[in-house]
C-alpha cells in the first residue's frame, strides 16, 4: 500500500466514479460526519458515479438511495442493487437470487443462527438484521463488546460449516448462501445501470474500504483506495488496496474525494 499522496495527478483525474464501502470508510465509529456526506455530494457535483457497496441491509439502502446524493447502492455484501429512477419517481432493486432462493436462504441461516448464539458466547444477532432480505448479520463489536479475532473466525467456520459464504466487515460477520459478492454483483450492476465494463475500465474507477470484505474488491480494482485504518485488518485479506490515506475512517474517505476533485480541476 502506497500513500494517496504519491499516486499521479493524471490517474486520479481519469476516475470517472467511486465505489465505497460505507461502515468505518465513510462512517467514523458509527456516525456519518457532517464532512463525509458533503464529500459524497461534492463528489456527484463533480461529475463522478457514487456507489455504496456495503453489507448493510436493504432496509438501510433503500433510505440510502433516497435521501443521500448517490447513483445506487449494492447492499447486503452483493444480494442486490437499488436506484431511485428520478423520471419514474420510483426506487427500484434487482436481486440476484430469486424470492424462492431468498427464503430458503433465509430459512438455513435460521440453523447457522442458532449454532452462533450456542458456539460463540458474546455474540450477538445485528441490530439491523430486521431489515435484511437475503443475509444473516452476526455482530461482534457494534452493539455487543468487542470480541477476539479467534472468536471471529469461530464465527466465519460455523457459517462455512453449514456451506454459506461469510465475510468479515468492520463490525459483523455476514453470511449467505449463494454465489455472489460485493464484486461480481458490482460488476453486474455497472454494466446493466450504467453501460460500464469493468472489465476493461477498472482502472477508471476507485473503490475505497477498510476491512477483509472489501478485499475482492481490492484485488480488481487497480486503483483501490484504502482508507487508513485498513491496516487493522491486513493480516486477514488476500488483496490490499494500492493507496491508502492518511486519516482513518470518514476523514479518510473525505481525503479521498478531496483528491479526486483537486485533480479534476
Amino acid at each position: 500500500m502506497k500513500p494517496l499522496s504519491d499516486c499521479p495527478k493524471a490517474t486520479l483525474a481519469a476516475i470517472r466514479g467511486v465505489l465505497t464501502d460505507i461502515d468505518e470508510t465513510v462512517s467514523t465509529a458509527g456516525h456519518l460526519t457532517p464532512e463525509a456526506y458533503a464529500a459524497l455530494a461534492a463528489l456527484r457535483k463533480a461529475g463522478l458515479l457514487v456507489i455504496p457497496v456495503t453489507g448493510r441491509p436493504a432496509g438501510w439502502c433503500d433510505m440510502i438511495c433516497r435521501f443521500w446524493p448517490v447513483d445506487a447502492v449494492v447492499g447486503e455484501n452483493g444480494a442486490f442493487w437499488m436506484w431511485h429512477d428520478d423520471k419514474a419517481k420510483k426506487l427500484r432493486a434487482r436481486f440476484i437470487q430469486t424470492e424462492a432462493e431468498r427464503a430458503d436462504g433465509r430459512r438455513r441461516l435460521e440453523t447457522v443462527r442458532a449454532d452462533v448464539l450456542r458456539e460463540v458466547p458474546g455474540a450477538g444477532i445485528a441490530s439491523d438484521q430486521p431489515y435484511r432480505l437475503a443475509d444473516l448479520a452476526i455482530d461482534f463489536c457494534e452493539d455487543v463488546p468487542p470480541l477476539p479475532r479467534a472468536d471471529i473466525d469461530r464465527i466465519v467456520a460455523i457459517f462455512e460449516r453449514h456451506g454459506a459464504h461469510a465475510k468479515v466487515s468492520s463490525i459483523h460477520v455476514n453470511g449467505w448462501f449463494g454465489d455472489y459478492d460485493k464484486l461480481t454483483t458490482s460488476t453486474a450492476m455497472m454494466a446493466e445501470l450504467f453501460g460500464v465494463d469493468l472489465a476493461r475500465e477498472a482502472d477508471r474507477y476507485v473503490f475505497s474500504g477498510d476491512s477483509p470484505n472489501d478485499s475482492p474488491m481490492f484485488g480488481f480494482f487497480p486503483n483501490g483506495v484504502g482508507v487508513a485504518n485498513v491496516r487493522d485488518f491486513a493480516d486477514a485479506m488476500p488483496h490490499l488496496p494500492r493507496w491508502v490515506t492518511r486519516a482513518r475512517s470518514g476523514a479518510g474517505f473525505v481525503e479521498l474525494a478531496e483528491a479526486l476533485i483537486a485533480a479534476r480541476s
